[in-house]
């Protein structure tokens, strides 16, 4: 086991792998930026070393500097979080050369993942179902027009490097192709550095499904089951939560039986997400996250198990501590995003936190790196806190989140809040009967200007 870890990441992940770090007895070392000097996850490792100035490719991005804080400070193996350089195939080999760890899956797993036309063929030849679209890259308008034809609009083209809803466009019939096409590209060009685009049929009322996996490294997987994220803004999940209201057991088995499979076959090593559209009772791969999640404390709430020490354990070799036989799901959990966001327009609200007090009692769990007198820097991610409930059934959980939504105070600047105060008054939330368009369409009747 490791003596000590590096955690290279910022906020509020970083804060959870350096809990989940010192449970095992494991020593920790921040990595910061001059902005995040008085962070809390600098405040709590046991030591720290700033990395560059506030702009994240100088510091949070810097490949060179994070492998210098290691060998400064003998840090033997490196937890990448989320976001940042957590999926950068070319930073976890070079953090190999340099005899670290790195605290996730390989390379090569990265490489071939983060290519979703890669990505697609790998989880076909695996036995997972697709959606139906092109085989591979489709290299101009013309063919494009012929897909569009072949499958029937609607249709979505996607960038092969593209995430975070960036370069994706949706072409309802053909007049729309030309526009959609040559946006999807320019799309993945400025923002990936990558033209290339694929296509696939457009879903018009899918939930978001996703798989948590997770790997040995050594041919033995297992699957946490699922997780439902449909309710979405400009494809950014807000609301998350374990199980999904609308899979059976059943259709749960089923499919996690497939990821579990295929993971299990590529000797995957550490924690996974396999992203599906979900429609009429049918599985469609659309992705699949070779990281931990941002919403992957719902899951270790329904199965009692700490997913950062897992990745931890395998990490250093070791075995898991469960197998499949192991996990049973426990009542219902559910997870809001806090952003520093002004409604309605969501625009970033950076500034000094003037109070912050977080919810308590039963089934509540908050995941912030706030505090009193904090000042959020504006140079990144928005989200601010992570507030976690769970109670025995949803009816419970969803009663739970309202009276968390209460007590929680962030004073000095404007939050999301506001959003899942007014969601939770709507039968379709109480119900689970929405999809992932059902948000932007509330938000453009509701609040959106």
């Amino acid at each position: 086991m490791f003596d000590k870890i590096l955690i290279a990441n910022r906020g509020e992940i970083a804060l959870r792998v350096i809990r989940a770090a010192r449970e095992m007895g494991i020593k920790t070392v921040a990595v910061h930026s001059t902005a995040d000097s008085d962070a809390m996850h600098v405040r709590m490792a046991d030591e720290s070393v700033c990395i560059g100035p506030p702009p994240s490719p100088q510091s949070y991005l810097s490949v060179p500097a994070i492998i210098s804080a290691c060998e400064i400070t003998g840090a033997q193996a490196i937890h990448p979080g989320y976001g940042f350089l957590s999926e950068n195939a070319e930073f976890v080999q070079i953090v190999e050369d340099h005899g670290i760890t790195f605290i996730g899956p390989t390379a090569e797993h990265i490489r071939v993942m983060g290519d979703k036309i890669t990505a697609k063929d790998t989880m076909k030849e695996l036995g997972v179902p697709c959606v139906p679209g092109s085989d591979g890259g489709v290299p101009d308008l013309a063919s494009a027009r012929k897909i569009g034809e072949e499958f029937g609009y609607p249709v979505i083209i996607k960038a092969t490097a593209g995430g975070g809803g960036r370069g994706m466009k949706v072409a309802m019939n053909a007049d729309e192709m030309e526009s959609a096409f040559m946006t999807a590209r320019a799309e993945g060009k400025s923002n990936f550095g990558n033209d290339e685009v694929y296509i696939e049929k457009y879903l018009t009322t899918p939930r978001h499904i996703e798989i948590q996996v997770f790997g040995d490294g050594k041919g033995k997987a297992v699957h946490l089951g699922e997780r439902d994220c449909s309710l979405q803004r400009r494809h950014q999940k807000v609301f998350e939560e374990a199980p999904g209201p609308t899979i059976t057991p059943q259709e749960r088995a089923k499919i996690g039986k497939v990821c579990a499979d295929a993971v299990a076959k590529i000797n995957y090593i550490g924690a996974g997400t396999i992203e599906f559209l979900y429609e009429n009772g049918e599985f469609y791969f659309i992705e699949m996250n070779t990281r931990l999640q941002v919403e992957h404390p719902v899951t270790e709430g329904i199965f009692g198990v700490d997913l950062v020490r897992e990745q931890i354990l395998v990490a250093a070799g070791e075995q898991m501590s469960f197998g499949q036989d192991d996990l049973r799901i426990n009542g219902h959990s559910i997870e809001v995003r806090i952003n520093a966001e002004k409604l309605p327009n969501f625009s970033p609200c950076p500034g000094k936190i003037t109070a912050f007090h977080a919810p308590g009692g039963l089934g509540v769990r908050m995941d912030s790196a706030l505090y009193d007198g904090y000042s959020i820097p504006p140079y990144y991610d928005s989200l601010i806190g992570k507030l976690i409930v769970q109670g025995r059934d949803r009816d419970e959980a969803l009663a739970r989140l309202n009276r968390a939504l209460g007590e929680l105070i962030v004073d000095g600047i404007d939050t999301t809040v506001p959003l899942f105060h007014a969601l939770l008054q709507e039968d379709d939330i109480h119900s689970g009967d929405y999809n992932i368009h059902w948000l932007e369409h509330w938000l453009a009747e509701n609040m959106e200007q």
